[in-house]
């Protein structure tokens, strides 16, 4: 490192930390919500009207080219759709970038979501009726502190002004010391149907009521089972080998965090960073991060070339989100052979869960890569950096196949687990379907939930007849795809862990 280089870093590393950009946006954001509720004594802003379209604000993680992120809204919106009639509601939702969402939510409109946000939802959320947070790591900061401000943000809003505020099917987890605050504050009005029991347990100790819920994904129609056999046939698979598909990450750069100082100095061409994430964010970086993902990847290359010389196998790495892409190379580096890439950022989410569809087995690190997977019934296990992928797991009955990206013995698990999915795959795949069928039903008892919530507020709400709770589950869920229909004929809901 020259001399020059060597004194923009100790700048850099004086500076840092001097404000905390996270903290700072929280204080912003509290001071907004603060702000409408002094307001909504002298303007109400957009207020529903029987006869008109009610207009709702989907909060969350869309235009970032995140496969489950965006598979989950799309099958909200359809379900959404589904139980107030197109007619009846006019949706709108927000995109980190307009281009990487283009083609995606076709009935909805997009609306760019600025780097600095506070102003911007403050305006926004005064003209609708009300707010779905709707991305599935809602209350946590392992990602990023400032993905969840957003949204814990835009509910506080609408709860300020008397609309609706709803979190649907998220998930909670361990928060920093702020963003739990927020939520605690200007969360207890909201609405929320989280995504598992752990979540409720989070935010019970915070105070927050919730509903029992499950994820999205389920009901997702991706392309014909023929386009992922394409792509595939067009990497050089021969159409009889088992495809084992393998979805890594980068497990330990996370949370991003802001550093204005050496954003500025980037956008200035005064630094070079690898660790750059967007704006002013930064991946975590650091030789222990980065000996760490060395030895993740390792072990599993390691893994599947043990298994691979006992079990003749057809490999593909698959990047569920375009940062994933990084991964996937250094997986492919390590395996030392030119392993096929499906990665997002070259393919939109109905091409990609074709093609994981079309494996025979896959390990992932990526919970939504497992749960987009499970309706084609792809025998899976996981690697996870935290509770999602471990509550899954333990949802299906399998908690042994989750397991630890910082397990020392993670090579032989990984192999054993690899194995397992070959030997007992059809064990697997049975007791797949019914956890896919458990979770419909689910998703159906929170369209449940969402109709009586919504009546609360609004009974003049044009709902069909035999909606709302009381009804039938399954009439609160979309149109079912082929596949997913046949799953719910043959199957009985009696996955671990399912809600009476």
């Amino acid at each position: 490192m020259g001399l020059a280089s060597r004194l923009v870093k100790k700048a850099v590393d004086a500076a840092r930390g001097a404000v905390d950009a996270d903290r700072l946006l929280m204080t912003t954001m509290a001071g907004f919500i603060e702000l409408a509720l002094s307001r909504y004594a002298l303007d109400r802003g957009a207020v529903w009207r029987p006869g008109e379209p009610l207009r709702m604000l989907l909060a969350g993680y869309s235009g970032t080219r995140n496969t489950g992120a965006d598979v989950r809204v799309e099958e909200m919106i359809r379900q959404f759709r589904h139980l107030f009639g197109d007619e009846n509601l006019d949706l709108s939702m927000l995109t980190i970038d307009p281009e990487l969402s283009r083609g995606y939510f076709r009935t909805v409109k997009q609306l760019h979501l600025p780097q600095i946000y506070p102003r911007f939802l403050f305006d926004t959320v005064h003209e609708v009726h009300g707010v779905i947070a709707c991305e599935g790591s809602m209350f946590k900061s392992k990602f990023a502190n400032a993905l969840s401000t957003m949204m814990v943000g835009a509910l506080g809003l609408a709860a300020a002004e008397g609309k609706l505020a709803i979190g649907y099917g998220g998930e909670a987890g361990k928060m920093d010391p702020g963003l739990e605050e927020l939520v605690r504050r200007y969360c207890g009005e909201a609405f929320i149907i989280a995504r598992n029991e752990e979540s409720r347990e989070v935010l019970g100790r915070l105070g927050i009521e919730s509903r029992a819920g499950t994820d999205t994904a389920w009901t997702f129609e991706p392309a014909p089972r023929d386009t992922g056999e394409a792509l595939l046939r067009r990497a050089g698979w021969d159409g009889r080998t088992p495809v084992l598909a393998l979805c890594p990450i980068n497990p330990f750069w996370w949370p991003v965090r802001p550093d204005a100082m050496r954003g500025a100095l980037l956008s200035m061409g005064a630094i070079a960073d690898d660790a750059h994430y967007s704006s002013i964010y930064f991946h975590a970086d650091s030789k222990e991060i980065r000996d760490e993902q060395k030895a993740y990847l390792g072990a599993i290359a390691d893994a599947v070339r043990r298994f691979g010389a006992e079990r003749p196998v057809f490999p593909i790495l698959v990047g569920m989100e375009q940062l994933d892409r990084r991964a996937c190379e250094g997986l492919r580096e390590i395996l030392g052979y030119d392993v096929p890439l499906f990665v997002s950022d070259e393919h939109d989410m109905y091409e990609m869960v074709s093609v994981i569809r079309c494996a025979s087995m896959m390990v992932s690190s990526r919970y939504h890569a497992i749960v987009t997977s499970m309706p084609g019934l792809v025998p899976s296990a996981g690697i996870t950096m935290d509770e999602r992928i471990r509550n899954l797991m333990a949802d299906r009955g399998t908690p042994e196949l989750a397991l630890e990206v910082d397990d020392p013995e993670l090579a032989d698990r990984t192999y054993e687990a690899l194995r397992r999915l070959d030997r007992e795959a059809d064990a697997l795949r049975d007791g797949i379907g019914r956890c896919v069928v458990t979770n419909l039903e689910r998703m159906g008892r929170m369209g449940m939930e969402l109709v009586e919530h919504v009546r609360s507020h609004h009974p003049e709400m044009p709902f069909r007849a035999g909606l709302g709770l009381g009804g039938d589950p399954w009439a609160h869920v979309p149109p079912l795809p082929p596949t997913v229909e046949r799953l719910a004929h043959g199957y009985e809901p009696v996955c671990a862990g399912a809600a009476e």
